[in-house]
């Protein structure tokens, strides 16, 4: 089994900044993208950012130029660094993982964090 978890949320003023890190945990066989969603209340959750083994990135609209994610194979960690932070940010950051773990290393399974809250105030 692989678990992720989160780390780094909390409150923060418009313009302001926070880390976001999630590190996976367990019997990992293999590691493929990794990256964040994030879900505020009474909305679907969405994609923000994500990044493959090789470090190839991909971001929503609404975070380009503001955040950046990044990953540490070693650690088997991703990170998301949030600059300019607006209210509208406001929500629940979750990451995932597509992995295989070393007790079924042919079966590709995407695994979630718990969830850290991120509050933007105006």
């Amino acid at each position: 089994q692989v678990q992720l978890v989160e780390s780094g949320g909390g409150l923060v003023q418009a313009g302001g900044s926070l880390r976001l890190s999630c590190a996976a945990a367990g019997t990992i066989f293999s590691m493929n993208a990794m990256g964040w969603f994030r879900q505020a209340p009474g909305q679907q959750r969405q994609l923000v950012a994500a990044i493959n083994s090789g470090g190839n990135t991909n971001y929503a609209d609404f975070v380009k130029g503001r955040f950046t994610i990044s990953r540490d194979n070693a650690k088997n960690t991703v990170y998301l660094q949030m600059q300019d932070l607006k209210p509208e940010d406001t929500a629940v950051y979750y990451c995932y993982a597509d992995a295989r773990s070393s007790s079924a290393p042919m079966i590709p399974l995407r695994y979630w964090g718990q969830g850290t809250q991120v509050t933007v105030s105006s």
